[in-house]
């Protein structure tokens, strides 16, 4: 490198720091983009964790507070269900 080259690359360094300032700009501005998307995309999430977190705690009281008595419940149906058709078909033989 000579004398001469050292006075070509002093405009240049100068030339390539707005060059380089506008570049650092725009990924910053690309990261920042990034990471409010993250951050709407993990509200979002927080929000479908909440409303499932509250569907298995309705489920669970239901299973908890009334699952026997709606076992009994439709145990209840089913024989109520035979005896009436019990009852049905005894009524067809005595009928002639």
């Amino acid at each position: 490198m000579g004398p001469d080259t050292i006075w070509v690359l002093i405009p240049l360094a100068a030339l390539s720091i707005p060059i380089f300032k506008a570049w650092t700009r725009h990924r910053e501005r690309i990261a920042q983009m990034q990471m409010q998307a993250a951050a709407e995309k993990a509200a979002q999430y927080a929000s479908h964790t909440t409303a499932l977190e509250d569907r298995v705690r309705v489920l669970e009281r239901i299973v908890t507070d009334k699952g026997y008595d709606v076992a009994t419940q439709i145990e209840a149906l089913r024989d109520a269900r035979r005896t009436e058709a019990l009852l049905d078909a005894r009524e067809t033989e005595v009928r002639p």
